[in-house]
């Protein structure tokens, strides 16, 4: 397995020319191409690009395994195989293979990390890394253009049969991870084919980063129904330009309007990336944690209580309280549901806040991304599971970083 940095500029050899006429005509079918046909759609693009295959792999729902599109292979682990390497990592490796070699390019839709793509070729240079590059660019926005509308490609990502409560719920969520150039939020949510009432939303308009975690009490359709009808809220008052305030009294209203003997706690957070100012609000939830220089800082996000969302009018009859800050550079924001500290090994141990942050710090300073820390965090927590997770866990976990590049 090697990795592979950007070409400079590679030059093209006598054996690089490109079919451009039909890459062309590839490049229009891929608008009207069915999720199933992408396999073979990707492998004629390869051809006219001077390549000789390319697979699709996406990740599964719980970032555990990357499952072919072709339905003939067999899944590859992101724990431990090349594949998964650039899927971690998000940088391009290099394996061996019979004839040739195969290039795995990770495939990312923004931030946002879809699976890999598996590219063969005989020969291997500047000019087919970077032409690889840019046909898992293409893919990638094909399969999250595509995936909106898709069952097959939902289904492909499941490794069990999903709940009720948990279908419902998901169609509510946003991806994974989101974000621009000066900041970026991710989440995870467990467990996948069984939640009820946690979630998380984040979304980026202009320079302005929003993010939620909710927690709906209960565990059944009921639960997450408030919390669908919470999100729903929370995102119609957004678009329409409301501010913090009005986005959290809005969700107030709903809940008490529509579903008035049902609440969730939640934090609801508004960053400015341009500024580092951070808005937030704290209904009823554990308090966010701030992360600078490797270390929590006890207390800077805690607040005075607050009912939780759908009680405001019955238990406090002043307007909600917004606090606000300003980050650092480099700072990161810990939003979570109390499922994730209060887990349990088979001892009867819970995971506890100081092994929760512990682990964020250390993975963090180690270089792994904000979303590989989480995934390698909510695997660390399951796998101490003797059976399931008692509650749901959900952690949302963004960055400020202003001068990144």
């Amino acid at each position: 397995m090697i990795p592979v940095s950007d070409p400079p500029h590679a030059s093209a050899g006598p054996d690089a020319a490109v079919d451009e006429s039909r890459l062309e005509e590839l490049i229009i079918e891929a608008q009207t191409a069915l999720p199933f046909e992408l396999s073979a759609l990707a492998n004629r693009c390869a051809s006219a690009l001077g390549l000789d295959t390319a697979l699709i792999y996406l990740v599964d729902l719980q970032q555990r395994l990357l499952i072919p599109l072709d339905e003939a292979l067999e899944p590859l682990p992101v724990a431990d195989s090349p594949a998964g390497w650039a899927y971690r990592t998000i940088s391009p490796q290099v394996a061996d293979a019979d004839h040739g070699v195969i290039v795995w390019m990770p495939l990312v839709d923004g931030a946002e990390r879809l699976g890999v793509l598996a590219v063969r070729t005989a020969a291997l240079d500047g000019v087919r890394i970077r032409r690889s590059r840019m046909l898992a660019h293409l893919f990638a926005m094909l399969i999250t253009s595509k995936r909106a509308y898709s069952d097959w490609l939902a289904a492909r990502t499941r490794t069990t049969t999903m709940r009720l409560p948990a279908e419902m719920l998901r169609a509510f969520l946003p991806p994974h991870t989101v974000g621009s150039s000066k900041c970026v939020s991710t989440a995870v949510l467990e467990p996948a084919y069984d939640i009820a009432g946690d979630a998380f939303d984040h979304s980026v308009v202009k320079n302005v980063l929003h993010t939620m975690i909710l927690d709906s009490m209960g565990h059944d359709l009921a639960s997450g129904l408030t919390t669908s009808v919470a999100m729903a809220a929370a995102r119609n008052t957004r678009r329409g330009g409301g501010e913090l305030a009005d986005v959290v009294g809005s969700v107030d209203e709903a809940l008490a309007r529509w579903l008035p003997d049902h609440f969730c706690t939640g934090v609801l957070c508004r960053l400015d990336a341009e500024t580092g100012v951070l808005h937030w609000v704290n209904c009823g939830h554990p308090p966010p944690l701030l992360i600078r220089a490797e270390r929590v800082l006890d207390g800077a996000l805690d607040s005075p209580p607050q009912p939780p969302l759908g009680l405001a009018g019955e238990l406090a009859p002043t307007a909600r309280q917004v606090h606000r800050t300003t980050l650092k550079p480099g700072d990161h924001v810990l939003l979570y549901t109390d499922g994730v500290v209060e887990a349990r090994d088979t001892d009867g141990l819970e995971f506890g806040l100081d092994r929760f942050t512990d682990f964020i710090i250390r993975s963090s300073a180690a270089g792994q991304r904000p979303a590989e820390v989480l995934r390698l965090l909510i695997h660390a927590i399951l796998d101490q599971q003797p059976n399931q997770l008692r509650d749901d866990a959900t952690i949302l976990l963004f960055e400020w970083r202003p001068q990144h590049r």
